[in-house]
């Protein structure tokens, strides 16, 4: 089984929210901001997100939410 290649983009994050939320601010054209929430690998290995790191998402099909997949 093949698992559908999601958009993946490049984001800041603006503000961290209650239960592993994040408000953060898309790069490039949209320049929009959405909810993401953190990847399970991210939350094994105790990946430290906090605001102003540099991140990248995987986006929902409705580009309103996101998964955030790679800090760095």
């Amino acid at each position: 089984m093949v698992k559908n290649q999601q958009d993946r983009v490049q984001g800041t994050v603006t503000e961290a929210l209650p239960n592993t939320l994040f408000r953060v601010k898309l790069e490039g054209e949209e320049g929009s901001e959405i909810i993401a929430h953190l990847a399970g690998k991210l939350r094994l290995h105790r990946i430290r997100v906090m605001a102003g790191d540099r991140v990248t998402l995987e986006l929902s099909p409705q580009k309103d939410k996101g998964r955030i997949v790679y800090r760095g």
